[in-house]
């Protein structure tokens, strides 16, 4: 942290406010996603999407994995998707290291995300350490003790290439262990529940700031370092998908983990599968725009032609995700499709 002066009075009321997490439990869905089919545009599009999430929960064949990118874990979710793994409605996670580590692994830490609601000029906010998220803020101070925390870690490993799923696993099991100030972080309940996360860019977060200053002092000091074997996460999640055959995708945001989780047909074909299911169902709620060619935006029928996703069950919903997700999700929570589900604790392939 850079050696100035940090007017704390301005700062804490700024951070007067945190951001509270929905919980998807305490209201029933069904009556709005019902409405919502009987509507046009977007509520229809979002009351498809939930009708095929919960098909796929209720798919006795069916893997359902959890992929998301953004800041939706700032902006109020965090606990939308830990239910997700807590009620069986995710077999497997796909995420960026943001959703990860700086959203749910800091709160684990006891930190919080706050309410922007006043927004000053953002040099003002740099002087403070104050990050800012559209209208939600995060203490640089906090953030940088989760770095310092990832740093820890990294010194307590052995020194060797790490897929990201097997570190977050020891982050989970870390917590777990009696370090976590909350209970009931995303990461700590995935552990418990053999709920594999893969973060397929894990250096761009707060753990990437602790593993190069682990490395960069290891090196100095001569010694063997950890690092982050990104082709392993590659095969690891093709295993998984080769060991659930049928697979549906709930896609929150796109970028990285949504190409990475769609990837795995294609390369369990190339490792010699010819056999293997493209990923039967799949929602994806995004605001991006599908004209300018990027993968965050390409829509699922475009990822059919690349043979990845069936057209069959399928529905992009063009939405901002913390006004949608939660209605879906708690739908399915209502519906109680994943109480027949078995888990699938796909953990168990990597003992």
């Amino acid at each position: 942290m850079a050696d100035t002066k940090i007017d704390t009075n301005r700062k804490a009321e700024l951070l007067s406010s945190p951001v509270e997490h929905i919980d998807i439990t305490s209201f029933d869905a069904r009556p709005i996603i019902d409405a919502w089919g009987k509507m046009s545009f977007t509520s229809r599009d979002a009351a498809r999407a939930a009708q095929i999430l919960n098909m796929a929960l209720e798919d006795e064949k069916c893997s359902t994995w959890l992929i998301m990118a953004g800041s939706t874990g700032a902006g109020g979710c965090l606990h939308v998707w830990r239910d997700m793994v807590e009620y069986n409605m995710a077999d497997a996670i796909v995420a960026t290291g943001a959703s990860i580590i700086d959203m749910d692994f800091l709160e684990a830490l006891g930190f919080k995300h706050y309410q922007a609601k006043e927004i000053p000029d953002d040099n003002t906010l740099r002087s403070l350490y104050i990050d800012r998220i559209y209208d939600t803020y995060i203490d640089e101070e906090e953030l940088q003790h989760v770095d310092g925390t990832i740093y820890e870690i990294c010194e307590m490993l052995e020194p060797r290439p790490y897929t990201s799923r097997e570190f977050i696993y020891e982050l989970g099991k870390w917590l777990a262990a009696g370090n976590a100030k909350k209970k009931d972080s995303l990461i700590q309940r995935a552990y418990e529940k053999g709920v594999p996360i893969f973060v397929p860019a894990f250096s761009d977060c707060s753990a990437g700031f602790g593993i190069v200053k682990h490395q960069v002092e290891r090196r100095k000091a001569g010694k063997p370092y950890l690092t982050i074997d990104s082709g392993g996460d590659f095969r690891e999640l093709t295993e998984i998908k080769l060991a659930a055959g049928t697979t549906a995708l709930f896609m929150v945001g796109g970028g990285v983990p949504k190409n990475f989780a769609q990837d795995t047909v294609v390369c369990a074909e190339i490792l010699g599968h010819h056999d293997v299911e493209v990923h039967k169902y799949a929602v994806q709620i995004t605001v991006a725009d599908v004209r300018d060619g990027a993968c965050s935006s390409s829509t699922l029928q475009e990822a059919a032609s690349w043979g990845k996703v069936s057209t069959v069950h399928e529905q992009m919903v063009f939405a901002e995700a913390t006004s949608v997700a939660p209605i879906i999700v708690s739908d399915a929570y209502h519906r109680g499709g994943w109480r027949k589900r078995e888990a699938r604790n796909w953990a168990k392939l990597f003992k």
